[in-house]
């Protein structure tokens, strides 16, 4: 069969096998920005993270697989400058549309972290006793900030009220939200006291439930790895270090969703976003082996 290449599509291609009913996976982009407080640019992130996909390989080293095969659909980009108010419940509609394919795994390429608010509470519904892997530099534990319940610094907030939220790569904190860490549904591995990823792994494992949302923000990776971020911290999961991370959780829970979020492309640069596509099409291979 040939193929035919559509650079508006993650990794490049379109088939029989990458349509709604068929494929394993979903890609919608999310090219959301309202509230980014530091460096500008992640509503460009999801386009470029796309046009970088078609840079990867097929076939992944790793898993020794070619993941695509099993059929990763892209959808048109979900974005808006209406007012939050408005665009949130739009974004959540859309989400839980998603999930009526029963056999597809949704991914969610943003975009600013605020969107997990709406992409979330779906999965929480659909998926009794539902937890959320959250990989980040920041709690995002804010109640509001700057004027704003939809800011990226209360990503996790309103979810953490009703689900069990697992926190890694934490490395910055507000006053207000370390009285939220490591309490009632929140769980918190701090960077500097979990240092070693062996250690961790089976912590984050434990405190886990058996269905997982893993909600990423890039800038829980080291900025040595992904400088292009809203909020850039040092002291991060190195690329081999998140990944291990992540392929215990595929292999060893139920991952029905996933997002990406706060890349925000580089003049000059394409590490960013390439690592961005990178992750996300090796993250399809890990859940791809688990089956």
């Amino acid at each position: 069969m040939t193929e035919t290449v559509d650079t508006s599509q993650f990794i490049g291609m379109r088939s029989g096998r990458s349509t709604p009913e068929r494929c394993a996976f979903m890609v919608l982009p999310v090219p959301y920005e309202k509230t980014t407080s530091y460096c500008k640019g992640t509503a460009r992130g999801p386009e470029a993270i796309i046009s970088a996909s078609c840079q990867i390989e097929f076939w992944d080293e790793e898993t020794k697989t070619e993941t695509w095969k099993s059929g990763i659909y892209t959808l048109p980009p979900f974005g808006s400058k209406e007012s939050p108010e408005k665009f949130f419940p739009r974004l959540e509609k859309k989400a839980e549309s998603l999930l009526k394919h029963k056999n597809a795994v949704p991914f969610f390429l943003g975009g600013e972290h605020s969107i997990s608010q709406a992409l979330i509470p779906p999965f929480i519904k659909k998926y009794p006793g539902l937890s959320v892997l959250h990989f980040d530099a920041h709690a995002d534990l804010r109640n509001e900030y700057e004027g704003s319940k939809h800011n990226h610094a209360c990503a996790l907030y309103p979810i953490s009220r009703k689900c069990r939220v697992v926190q890694t790569g934490i490395r910055s904190v507000s006053h207000d939200e370390h009285h939220l860490t490591g309490r009632g549904n929140v769980k918190t591995f701090f960077m500097h006291e979990h240092p070693n990823v062996s250690g961790l792994i089976p912590k984050v494992l434990a405190a886990l439930t058996g269905k997982v949302y893993l909600t990423i923000d890039m800038d829980g990776f080291d900025p040595s790895v992904i400088p292009g971020t809203g909020t850039p911290q040092p002291g991060g999961f190195t690329w081999l270090e998140g990944l291990r991370l992540f392929k215990a959780i595929c292999l060893k829970k139920q991952v029905v969703g996933v997002d990406i979020v706060e890349i925000s492309p580089q003049k000059n640069s394409v590490i960013s976003e390439f690592a961005a596509a990178k992750l996300a099409y090796r993250l399809m291979g890990y859940l791809q082996l688990q089956k």
